[in-house]
């Protein structure tokens, strides 16, 4: 008997933050997706609740990270000088 997804099992644990963006950011080393470190990426399904938590916390502040500008156009003019 073939149920719709809904009505599988799931496990009560806080669900992943990935969005199915998965690049990670060269410099920053984070998902530009979720935020996530690699080792968080790769720890998540053996986290506690508690350290998921922890890691959920901090994702807004990382957001920052990757919207910094590097300089665009007038960085790489600048540098030719």
């Amino acid at each position: 008997m073939n149920l719709p997804n809904d009505h599988i099992w799931k496990r009560d644990e806080i669900e992943s933050p990935c969005i199915k963006i998965c690049v990670v950011h060269p410099t920053e080393r984070i998902c530009t997706g979720c935020y996530r470190t690699i080792d968080e990426i790769t720890a998540w399904s053996r986290m506690s609740p508690e350290a998921r938590q922890h890691v959920m916390t901090e994702l807004p502040s990382r957001v920052s990270r990757l919207k910094q500008r590097r300089g665009g156009r007038d960085a790489r003019l600048s540098r030719g000088n």
